[in-house]
């Protein structure tokens, strides 16, 4: 069985809107605009696109990433994945042929089913109501957070406002880096 990894740049507040940048948010490029940069802090991203099986992701950020992360040298490990894209509008004439095999899935049942096949982690990157959805249906089994020193107020969240059962996370992985960015991986205890 696969492991379902959700990864996000995450302010103290839970935003995970447009931390590189995107139109029509405030706030827009946050993590770049207010925190200094430090490569150390962004050493979980490359170990991710070493370990990942394939990558997850909503339509939205399907949109957003499929024409830009092809050509980035820092995504590469990405290209040569397999992709899977959730959403019940997007058609096999939307995806982008140069960055490699992609797949839809129409429903959180596909999502289920995927998991069930041998293969490394599938990883969630951006997708804030993918995010919603696979923590509602229990279906996150890791969260690779680095968490940035800002409050942003307004902005789309991580996680779910769904009224639910408490759920506990074990911390098994964390660090601080010197510019107040915060690495912490969590499981989710099932």
């Amino acid at each position: 069985m696969r492991t379902l990894v959700s990864t996000a740049f995450v302010s103290l507040d839970g935003v995970v809107e447009a931390p590189g940048g995107e139109p029509g948010y405030r706030n827009s490029g946050w993590t770049f605009r207010h925190v200094d940069f430090l490569p150390e802090a962004y050493e979980l991203k490359e170990r991710e696109q070493e370990e990942a099986g394939a990558l997850l992701l909503g339509r939205v950020s399907y949109e957003a990433f499929s024409p830009v992360w092809p050509g980035m040298a820092e995504f590469a490990g990405y290209r040569a994945m397999p992709k899977y894209v959730v959403s019940t509008t997007l058609g096999t004439a939307d995806l982008v042929p140069e960055w490699g095999e992609t797949t839809i899935l129409r429903s959180l049942d596909d999502v289920a089913a995927l998991k069930e096949t041998p293969g490394g982690p599938l990883i969630v990157h951006g997708s804030a109501a993918l995010n919603h959805a696979l923590a509602d249906a229990d279906l996150v089994d890791r969260y690779h957070l680095l968490v940035f020193p800002l409050l942003l107020g307004a902005g789309k969240r991580l996680f779910p406002a769904t009224d639910r059962d408490a759920r506990k996370l074990t911390l098994v992985e964390h660090e601080t880096y010197a510019n107040g960015v915060q690495k912490n991986v969590f499981d989710v205890v099932r």
